[in-house]
């Protein structure tokens, strides 16, 4: 075949283009951490992300942020800790969907060198190489101490967990719980409703508490979803004062109904400090750094109408 001259020179200038590439030395990649939330959706986890997108601008670090577009998609999101295995990332942050399931996935990254640190909610045994959290024990009965004062400490209320199995939703309820029993004029009883961090399964499930008991009292509606779908009810039924609310986290729904009134009390996380964090906790874990104290407790706060405008809770609600 006649080779013309253009084609000679191609093949001249293509050859000296390799040569001069293999004389650079490949750039190094960027480490990636996998931060893997419960939900997507809801402002809770976008605080989540982003703490850890600004811990990762700050070491230097890829955020791949990935995780179940329903906190009960337990299957879900174990595929995607699965693919972060399978990418060989460098760290995983993880909130599981259920304490349970996500323990052999945790124990397969972590054989094949990956360090997984556990936030918000951990995995029960905990072989996590950290685990930042609310005390959620401690927040639950902080929110049965918020609802037996404005209750006047009596009568009937109903609790709002979320998806049991899901640790941070079991440790609420078994914190209010506990805080409840120690009061002898409130009774719980079998008023225990799940909303599937859902708002439309909340408004629902409220609706049916407030149509089972009319003489209810209060409700502790324990995360987002269900406390702005609670709200809906308390305000659909016509039962803004009559009946008291207070709730888990602090979206925007929330302190707008905690200014009109609708909500007595919000417990408040730090769900920035927990990607923040939980980010920069991984990286020391990945690099081989010893983690002490391997449990931290990210923090919560009892927010009312009288300490909303203080400096210290705007700074809280907006990092």
């Amino acid at each position: 075949m006649l080779r013309t001259p253009a084609f000679a020179l191609l093949l001249i200038l293509s050859a000296a283009l390799l040569a001069g590439c293999a004389d650079k030395a490949p750039e190094a990649a960027e480490p990636v951490i996998a931060v893997i939330p419960k939900g997507t959706s809801q402002s809770f986890w976008l605080a989540v992300k982003a703490g850890a997108e600004a811990a990762g601008k700050q070491l230097g670090v890829r955020i791949h942020w990935e995780g179940p577009t329903e906190e009960t998609d337990i299957d879900g999101q174990i595929r995607v800790v699965q693919n972060a295995i399978t990418r060989k990332v460098k760290a995983i942050v993880l909130a599981a969907c259920d304490a349970k399931s996500l323990v052999r996935y945790v124990e397969d990254a972590q054989k094949q060198g990956i360090p997984v640190v556990t936030i918000d909610s951990g995995i029960t045994p905990d072989v996590s190489a950290a685990f930042l959290a609310t005390d959620n024990v401690r927040g639950g009965r902080a929110a049965a101490e918020a609802l037996a004062a404005a209750i006047g400490g009596k009568g009937k209320v109903g609790l709002l967990p979320f998806v049991k199995g899901a640790g941070s939703s079991d440790d609420r309820e078994k914190g209010f719980r506990d805080g409840i029993a120690g009061v002898k004029g409130i009774q719980l009883g079998d008023r225990v409703l799940y909303s599937n961090s859902d708002v439309s399964v909340g408004l629902d499930k409220t609706k049916s508490m407030l149509t089972a008991t009319p003489d209810l009292a209060g409700i502790f509606a324990a995360n987002q979803g269900g406390a702005e779908g609670a709200i809906q009810a308390i305000r659909q039924m016509n039962k803004v004062g009559a009946v008291k609310l207070v709730c888990y986290d602090a979206s925007d729904a929330e302190i707008q109904a905690l200014k009109d009134g609708v909500v007595d009390a919000l417990i408040v996380q730090n769900p920035y400090r927990m990607g923040f964090e939980g980010v920069q906790t991984a990286m020391k874990a990945a690099n081989g750094e010893k983690i002490d104290p391997r449990v931290i407790d990210t923090g919560v706060t009892k927010v009312t109408r009288d300490n909303l405008e203080t400096d210290e809770v705007r700074k809280l609600l907006n990092p």
